[in-house]
This record gives C-alpha cells, sequence and structure tokens, in this order.
C-alpha cells in the first residue's frame, strides 16, 4: 500500500516507524514530517488544512491509505471531504468524520453526549458571551478549584484551573474577548475531580475496538507537576495503578458506552479514540475525548503495539476490526521529551542538535526538527522524544535518561522526574 500520514510531530514520527516496519507497505510519505520521518518514508511539503493539495497528491502518488496525525484536518473534515469525492472516496481515512470529531472539537458536545449516554464525568455548564453574568453567578455555587475549559480547539491551551473567584471570572471575560481566539467563544465550566489522571485508547472500525495500552503524561512544565501547561513531557505505559479490577471498569462504564452511543448517532468512525480519564477513589471518569492518538502518549503506546500497524489500520477501514490480532509487548516504556529554552513560552528555532546519533538504548522520535544545510536543527517548543524499554518503570526511565543527557542544542531542558507519583 502506498501510506500518507499528516502531521509533523512525534506521534506521526513513531507512526511511520512503525508502518515503515509493515510488510503490506509499498511506498510511505509523511506530509510535512520532521527531520526523523525522514529516515522512514518521503517528506512532503503540503499544508495539512489544504484538503485540494492532498487530493491533488494523493491521486498524483497513488495514494492508498491516510492516515491523520492531528486533530485539526478531522474537525474541518478531511474524512468527508474524500467521502463526497468520486475520484477519492476509495482512498481510506484513518480518523473520524467531521460529525464524530466535534468530540475534540468541541467541548460543549462532547459534555452533552458523556451525559446523554451515562458516561461518568464532572457537572457542567457552558456559557456564552451574552451570558457573561450568568456564568459567573453558576461560579459561586461551585467550589474552588474552578475549571474553565474554551469550548474549542485552543491547541491544548483551552484550560484553566483557578483557585480564586475573581481571578476566575477576569479569566472568563478574557475568554469571551478572545484570549483563546474563536475557540473560547463559548466556555465550560465544571466541577474539578480530585485524582491521578492517565489516558487509554481505542481503535475502532465503528462498530469494534482493540484495547490499546494506557499510559500517563506529563503536562507541567516543571518538576511535581508545576508550572505552565505544555503539549507533553513525558509519558509511560503501561499505568501500574490501572489493574485488570480498574481497566474493566472503563471498559464497562466508559468504552462501550461511548462506542453504543457512536453507534446510536450514526456517527462515521473509523480511527483512535483517546480517553483522557482521572480515576477519584478507584472509579474512572472522563475529562475529555481525543479524535487521535495523543502525543506523547504515542511515543509509549506504538512501541508496545507488536501487531502489523498497517494491517490493523486496514481492519478499521474495510470494517473487518474484529477479524485482527492486537499482539502487546509487556515491557514498560517511558518517554522524556527534550524541549527548547522558554518552552511553552517564547523560544528560539534553528538551534543545532548533537548527540543524538550516539543514543544506543533508545528510540529518538523527532517531534520540532528540521533539516537545514544538512545539519538537524531544532524547529518547536518540545524537539526529541527519547522512548526506552525496561523491565519496570525504574530500567526504562534510567534509559531515557541516560539517552537525554547525550543530547545537546542550546536551551535544551527536560524533566527529571517522569513517573514521580506512580
Amino acid at each position: 500500500m502506498n501510506i500518507l500520514i499528516l502531521g509533523s510531530g512525534g506521534r506521526e514520527h513513531a507512526l511511520s516507524w512503525k508502518i515503515s516496519q509493515s510488510p503490506l507497505l509499498k511506498k510511505l510519505f509523511i506530509a510535512p514530517g520532521n527531520a526523523g520521518t525522514e529516515s522512514h518514508g518521503q517528506n512532503v511539503a503540503l499544508d495539512i488544512s489544504d484538503f485540494q493539495a492532498i487530493e491533488r497528491f494523493a491521486i498524483k502518488e497513488n495514494i492508498d491509505m491516510i492516515i491523520v496525525g492531528p486533530e485539526d484536518p478531522l474537525v474541518k473534515g478531511i474524512h468527508d471531504y474524500f467521502l463526497a469525492n468520486e475520484k477519492l472516496k476509495n482512498i481510506k481515512i484513518v480518523g473520524p468524520a467531521k460529525q464524530a470529531a466535534m468530540l475534540e472539537g468541541s467541548k460543549e458536545f462532547a459534555k452533552k453526549f458523556m451525559w446523554e449516554n451515562n458516561i461518568p464525568t464532572a457537572a457542567f455548564k457552558s456559557f456564552s458571551k451574552d451570558s457573561y453574568k450568568d456564568a459567573c453567578q453558576f461560579l459561586k455555587t461551585m467550589s474552588s478549584p474552578y475549571v474553565l475549559k474554551a469550548d474549542g480547539l485552543a491547541a491544548g491551551k483551552g484550560v484553566l484551573i483557578l483557585d480564586d473567584y475573581e481571578k476566575a471570572c477576569d479569566e472568563l471575560s478574557e475568554m469571551f474577548a478572545g484570549k483563546f481566539g474563536a475557540a473560547g467563544s463559548r466556555v465550560v465550566i465544571e466541577q474539578f475531580l480530585e485524582g491521578t489522571e492517565l489516558s487509554v485508547f481505542v481503535l475502532t472500525d465503528g462498530n469494534s475496538y482493540v484495547l490499546l495500552p494506557e499510559a500517563k503524561d506529563y503536562k507541567r512544565v516543571g518538576e511535581g507537576d508545576t508550572g505552565l501547561n505544555t503539549g507533553g513531557m513525558g509519558a509511560i505505559s503501561p499505568v501500574p495503578f490501572a489493574d485488570s479490577t480498574f481497566i474493566q471498569k472503563v471498559k464497562s462504564q466508559i468504552i462501550q458506552p461511548t462506542m453504543e452511543g457512536i453507534k446510536n448517532a450514526g456517527m462515521n468512525y473509523k480511527g483512535f479514540i483517546f480517553f483522557g480519564l482521572i480515576s477519584v477513589k478507584g472509579d474512572p471518569f472522563v475529562i475529555e475525548y481525543n479524535v487521535r492518538m495523543g502525543d506523547p502518549e504515542a511515543e509509549v503506546v506504538i512501541p508496545r503495539i507488536k501487531s502489523d500497524l498497517l494491517d490493523l489500520f486496514s481492519g478499521v477501514c474495510e470494517g473487518n476490526l474484529d477479524k485482527k490480532k492486537l499482539e502487546l509487548d509487556g515491557r514498560t516504556v517511558s518517554t522524556v521529551m527534550l524541549v527548547s529554552g522558554g518552552y511553552p513560552g517564547l523560544y528560539e528555532k534553528g538551534k543545532p542538535i548533537t548527540g543524538h546519533n550516539e543514543v544506543e538504548k533508545s528510540i529518538v522520535f523527532h517531534a520540532g526538527t528540521k533539516i537545514e544545510s544538512g545539519q538537524i536543527q531544532t524547529n518547536g517548543g518540545r524537539v526529541m522524544a527519547l522512548s526506552s524499554y525496561g523491565k519496570n518503570m525504574k530500567e526504562a526511565l534510567e534509559r531515557s535518561y541516560d539517552s537525554a543527557g547525550k543530547i545537546q542544542f542550546d536551551g535544551v531542558f527536560f524533566r527529571k522526574d517522569i513517573g514521580f507519583d506512580l
């Protein structure tokens, strides 16, 4: 098969790394890709929001399947665009259609879906700019901390957790005024849940599903989970507290009703479902849905899949996933993310990277990198993910940290306490 992966981060490098091992693969393209994906396929300078450009490329290169990495093209309806075009409808798309992608595209849509399908989640209410005073009144009925979520896509930055009532009202006003652009034109206010977070993933053809390894990622930039939220500073899989009893609760209370809700709503869902969960006294609650693989979770989950991922994707697209076998690696995988100095605030790009060729104990997944004049340079806030296998979490982390110490670029930074709470 000729495959096109859309995206440029660590998730897309992990997908490229795994798919390049498949005997079903004929040719692999990554658009736009990064310095790491280039070693597994051919990078293509395409704008992933330009569906017409993707269409022309797919026809020219006889693409059989498109794997959509990030959420934006899914929320904008790339799956629907291909289905509606006679010349394109036979090209398989891994990723849900637009209606189903609203599970990530709108927090309000997702929360209503959960309530309608009796899926455990925090109590909530949504508000628009016109109902600002009502929103502040609603906040008064809640105890702190206050959780404010921009309804739309805000590049992972649209969630605020605030202890002070006056500050919460001020931030609410700023959100309505455009702090997160159009994403904040509606805001969901929800009850704060105290517990430990983790991510659970399934791959589904819309009827059946396979349960992938769970993971825990670390969003805060500072050690001890302090400082600003990031796209993710590292991850661990498996998650020690997610034992068989807990996972059985996740299946029966969350995954099954989600699948039933998708079917009952007539959603066209072929791809990943990411359940952002929190364990509250041993019971799982849904914080959010994502309609694609997470990042950096992909960098710990994908290395634990022993089966041919491309074969699984074929099962997703052809509706026979229940006939496919999922084999998993029982070892722990840890990922430590190297980031640019200043991230998640202002940072500089174009810093030369050295030492990555000396890494032996880890898989180096590129995230924000580029090749300039034959040299690998930084090209984003999150630069490289170092994923390592180990017989336990301690061994896996030791290998990731050993590898992290070998890679150098100006301002390089990484958290040294991934897994500290496990």
